[in-house]
C-alpha cells in the first residue's frame, strides 16, 4: 500500500462535508439577497404611498406603477422591455410581416433614437432616411430618453396617415423635417433573380413566419434553370433579424449536419442547440453572402453558421452584433416582460454579441462618408448593451462613441479621376443603383474555381 493514496470514505466525508457548507452558503447568499430585495420593495412602496398621498394631483397608479417596471427594465439592456397588451400585439403584428408604419429599425444611442437601417422598398427608404439618423422629434415630442416602443407607438398608425419627424444627420447644420406618409409595411421577406451565367441571387429582407418555405421556392426555380444553379448571392444587408427559428431553417438549407448555432445563459433551459439536417439540403454550388452594419440577430446567425462550415464567402462589412436572446414572458394581466435571457454563439464558439460576424472580404458600398462621420451604429455604440466577449459582464456604461476607423478594404468599382463617387446622400438605394458589393460577390462567382483554392483548407465547424 506504501506510495498508494486512499480515496476511501475519509475523503467521500470531507467532499459531503463541503458540498454541505458550500450548499449552506449558497442559501445563505440567496436568503440575504432576497432580503435585500424585499427592503428594497418597502422602500418602492413608501414612495409610492408618498407620491398617492402628496403629489399636486392625484396620480394614476397604473401608470406610476408601469412606468417603474420600464424603468427597472431599461437599465438592464436596450433589448429588454415592459411590454403593455397592445404593444405586445404590435410585437405580435411584426413577425407576421404586415402593419402601418414607415419601414425603419430602430436603436438608442445617447439617450437619442437612431435609425439602424431603413427597410427597403418602404415610405422611410423612399424619403431618404438613412443608417445612423438620429429622430430628435416625432411631431411636437422630443425624443430624448423616449424608450423605441414608445416611439414605434407614436410611428405607426393607420396607412394614409402622415407623420413629421425631424432628422439630426453629420453634414446638416440643423436638424432636418421629414414629412412621411405611413403605408401598410408588407416586408417581403424573400426577393430572387437570376443575375445570369447560372448565378441566382436571394434577398432576405427579415425572418417571418414564411421565410424558409417562400426560400425553398426561390431556390426550387433557380436550380430549374436551364444550366441550373452554378453559384448563389444571398444578401442579408439590412436585414434586421426577426424569427430564430426560420433562421435556423435558412442555414439549415445549406448546411448537411452539425451545429447551426447555440445559445448560452444563466437558466438551464437557455442553454440550446440547434443542428442541421441533410434532408432537404442544396449543395454543389458555391455561396457568396452580403452583409453589412445593418445585417443583425438572426442574419448574424446565419452569416456566422454558413461561415464556420465553410459554406459561404462572408463579403461586405462588419456586421450590427446583436447576439443576444430576448424571451418573452407574458404577465397575468395580458402584458409581457421581453427580457434578454441568453447570448448566441456560432457553430465554432464565436459570440456575436457586440463584436458581429466579420466578412472573409471587406468591400466598400462606394459611399463616401462626411470627415467626422461616426460611421453606421451597432450593438456596440448603444448605451447599457450587454457586454461581449473581452468586455467583462452585465451592460456596458453610456460611453463617447468614437469615429469610426479607416478599414483597409478591396477597391470596389465604380471610380471617376482616381476617385470614389459618392452615393447620392438623399436617396434611398435604387435597383439599378451601382453595388459595388454585390459586382464583386458575382465576380467571386464567376471565377470561383480559381477563387476556391484560396478557401479550402480553412477550418470548419464539426
Amino acid at each position: 500500500m506504501a506510495g498508494k493514496k486512499w480515496l476511501g470514505p475519509a475523503v467521500v466525508l470531507l467532499i459531503f462535508f463541503v458540498g454541505f457548507v458550500s450548499g449552506d452558503l449558497t442559501a445563505s447568499r440567496q436568503s440575504a439577497q432576497a432580503n435585500v430585495a424585499y427592503g428594497k420593495l418597502k422602500a418602492f412602496g413608501d414612495v409610492l404611498s408618498v407620491i398617492q398621498a402628496s403629489y399636486v394631483e392625484e396620480p394614476n397608479v397604473d401608470d406610476l406603477v408601469n412606468g417603474a417596471i420600464k424603468g427597472m427594465l431599461q437599465t438592464l439592456d436596450p433589448h429588454s422591455s415592459y411590454l403593455t397588451p397592445e404593444m405586445l400585439k404590435q410585437v405580435e403584428v411584426e413577425t407576421k410581416g404586415s402593419f402601418g408604419g414607415l419601414g425603419i429599425e430602430l436603436g438608442v444611442k445617447d439617450g437619442v433614437l437612431t435609425i439602424i437601417a431603413p427597410i427597403e422598398d418602404t415610405p422611410a427608404f423612399r424619403a431618404g432616411l438613412q443608417a445612423g439618423d438620429k429622430i430628435v422629434r416625432i411631431e411636437n415630442e422630443s425624443t430624448r430618453d423616449m424608450t423605441i416602443m414608445d416611439a414605434v407607438k407614436r410611428l405607426r398608425g393607420e396607412p394614409g396617415t402622415k407623420v413629421t419627424i425631424w432628422i439630426s444627420r453629420d453634414g446638416l447644420a440643423e436638424p432636418r423635417s421629414y414629412t412621411i406618409t405611413r403605408d401598410i409595411i408588407k416586408i417581403r421577406s424573400v426577393k430572387a433573380k437570376s443575375l445570369g451565367d447560372g448565378i441566382g441571387y436571394i434577398k432576405l429582407n427579415q425572418f417571418q413566419q414564411d421565410t424558409d418555405s417562400e426560400l425553398d421556392k426561390a431556390l426550387q426555380a433557380q436550380t430549374k434553370e436551364k444550366g441550373g444553379l452554378k453559384g448563389l448571392v444571398l444578401d442579408l444587408r439590412n436585414n434586421p433579424g426577426g424569427l430564430l427559428e426560420q433562421a435556423v431553417k435558412v442555414a439549415d438549407r445549406f448546411v448537411e449536419s452539425g451545429i447551426i448555432v447555440y445559445t448560452d445563459g444563466r437558466v438551464e433551459n437557455q442553454k440550446q442547440k440547434w443542428f442541421a439536417h441533410k434532408e432537404g439540403t442544396y449543395t454543389g454550388f458555391p455561396i457568396v453572402v452580403l452583409v453589412n452594419a445593418g445585417s443583425a440577430s438572426a442574419s448574424e446567425i446565419v452569416a456566422g453558421a454558413l461561415q464556420d462550415h465553410g459554406r459561404a464567402i462572408l463579403l461586405g462589412a462588419q456586421t450590427f452584433g446583436k447576439g443576444s436572446v430576448q424571451t418573452i414572458l407574458p404577465m397575468e394581466d395580458g402584458s409581457a416582460i421581453r427580457l434578454t435571457t441568453a447570448r448566441y454563439f456560432t457553430p465554432n464558439g464565436r459570440s456575436i454579441q457586440a463584436k458581429g460576424i466579420a466578412p472573409d472580404l471587406v468591400v466598400s458600398d462606394g459611399r463616401e462618408l462626411p470627415e467626422g462621420h461616426m460611421g453606421p451604429l451597432r450593438e456596440r455604440d448603444i448605451e447599457r448593451h450587454l457586454r461581449g466577449e473581452g468586455e467583462g459582464g452585465g451592460a456596458a456604461p453610456e460611453k463617447a462613441r468614437p469615429p469610426a476607423p479607416k478599414e483597409k478594404k478591396e477597391e470596389p468599382s465604380g471610380r471617376k479621376n482616381g476617385k470614389k463617387e459618392p452615393a447620392p446622400v438623399e436617396e434611398g438605394r435604387k435597383e439599378d443603383a451601382k453595388d459595388p458589393q454585390l459586382d464583386r460577390a458575382v465576380e467571386l462567382l464567376k471565377g470561383w474555381e480559381i477563387f476556391k483554392t484560396r478557401f479550402v483548407d480553412r477550418p470548419k465547424a464539426s
